[in-house]
């Protein structure tokens, strides 16, 4: 066991709140890997195309429309309802391949963990 004046006498352990201290410091930098990875990925585009690519979306990480391609082929007037299905199925394709690459993003830097408890 040692004597120090800042911490009294030890037995060579931590203290709770240098223990306290050093995950504040994980948790700081662990936040800044998050904010990276979601950058990263909110800066990246995602296509999507349907009905054999006469339809398709295209949406940033952000999940925002970027743009809408319909080839002519794809335009009957008589079936406009197929035509709006495309549009949906390639804009929703497009979001769900954003979506996957955050939650692969942020499960690379937190190692699978469930941190939406603590707002992160």
């Amino acid at each position: 066991m040692g004597y120090s004046a800042r911490r009294g006498f030890t037995n060579g352990k931590i203290s709770g709140a240098a223990r306290q201290a050093e995950l504040q410091q994980k948790i700081a930098a662990m936040q800044e890997k998050m904010t990276e990875a979601q950058d990263a990925v909110e800066a990246q585009e995602f296509t999507a195309s349907v009905g054999g690519g006469v339809v398709e979306a295209k949406v940033n990480g952000k999940k925002e429309v970027l743009s809408v391609i319909i080839k002519p082929e794809a335009v009957d007037p008589e079936d406009v309802e197929m035509l709006q299905d495309l549009v949906v199925s390639a804009v929703n394709e497009a979001l769900r391949q954003a979506n996957d690459a955050m939650e692969n993003s942020m499960n690379g830097v937190t190692g699978g963990l469930d941190l939406s408890s603590f707002g992160l």
